[in-house]
């Protein structure tokens, strides 16, 4: 598994290479729906640390 900030930067690159336009229609659409998956598992590590951390601020709110 990736880290988050690896999976950032393929996404960074992906982005970039789709923005230049010198892909192919299939090259584009495979980036596409790489790159969306990146996105999709950047999401799902930043809501498991969200949830690694909140339970820590409620707790100092108690305080």
């Amino acid at each position: 598994m990736m880290t988050f900030e690896e999976n950032l930067s393929a996404l960074a690159d992906i982005t970039k290479k789709l923005e230049e336009g010198a892909l192919t229609l299939e090259e584009s659409v495979e980036l596409y729906h790489k790159g969306m998956s990146l996105s999709a598992e950047c999401s799902k590590q930043l809501k498991k640390a969200k949830l690694q951390i909140i339970p820590h601020t409620e707790e100092g709110d108690n305080e």
